[in-house]
């Protein structure tokens, strides 16, 4: 026992100067997180006009289009994680697929809390079964599943490789939402931002929105890094563990 223990510490010593960089590298991006967000308050708020049609309320796209942004990024990063953990069975994959489909699964529940209030406001419904909204809810039901299959199995292996198979196969609803308005007829507008003909919103709106969006991003990141460095500390209590079991045998 004495061993195992003298052993993790002479790890844990090997590798505290990687710890220490990727702790002030995350305490930067904290920061940097808070200041973008109160940036992006101030251009929401103070500098953006005011949308002539539907006003205030329209405050709201400069949050629900960076959230759902953040949920295509979280789903791929799980879809590269997935397909890096099939291919090596590297714990490293598993854990950024893992991480990041957690971190999906709250934004796109921000996403569709966000769109029923805005909807609400616009259409005079919560909710309606069009082609974004249903394409969205059915992408949650996949990575909920995704996280109740994970739950459900454990820690293992076994339920590594079904996660994975299930983040890569879920990943194909993601271009369906995104593309739902352009295949469908839906509630939602065209895209104002990434539309072909080029962005139709005033030169001030989309400040605002670009800076909520690199707000959010870096959010993301923040966020995925503090979430695998948290699987990295359950993989060292599972070890240590793993080790004391072994030498009380």
């Amino acid at each position: 026992m004495l061993a195992a223990s003298a052993q993790l510490d002479s790890d844990r010593r090997a590798v505290s100067p990687g710890s220490a960089v990727e702790s002030r590298s995350n305490a930067i991006l904290g920061w940097a997180t808070a200041v973008l967000m109160a940036a992006s308050l101030y251009a929401v708020f103070v500098y953006a006009p005011i949308e002539r049609t539907q006003g205030l309320p329209q405050k709201i796209f400069y949050f629900h289009v960076p959230l759902a942004w953040d949920a295509y990024l979280a789903f791929l990063c799980t879809l590269i994680g997935s397909i890096g953990y099939l291919r090596t069975s590297q714990r490293r994959w598993d854990a950024l697929a893992q991480s990041a489909a957690e971190i999906g699964v709250v934004f796109t529940s921000l996403v569709l809390i966000s769109g029923s209030i805005w909807g609400k406001t616009i259409w005079g419904a919560w909710w309606a079964w069009d082609a974004r909204l249903t394409s969205t809810l059915v992408m949650w039901f996949i990575y909920v599943a995704y996280l109740m299959l994970r739950s459900a199995l454990g820690r293992t292996v076994r339920a590594a490789r079904h996660a994975a198979v299930l983040g890569i196969v879920g990943f194909i609803d993601v271009p369906i939402v995104h593309m739902s308005v352009t295949w469908w007829r839906t509630l939602h507008p065209q895209p104002t931002v990434a539309n072909p003909a080029g962005p139709t919103l005033p030169g001030s709106m989309l400040l605002a929105f670009f800076v909520c969006l690199v707000t959010f991003t870096v959010l993301f990141v923040f966020l995925l890094r503090e979430r695998m460095a948290v699987e990295r500390l359950r993989d060292d209590v599972d070890e240590l563990g793993s080790m004391l079991l072994a030498g009380a045998a």
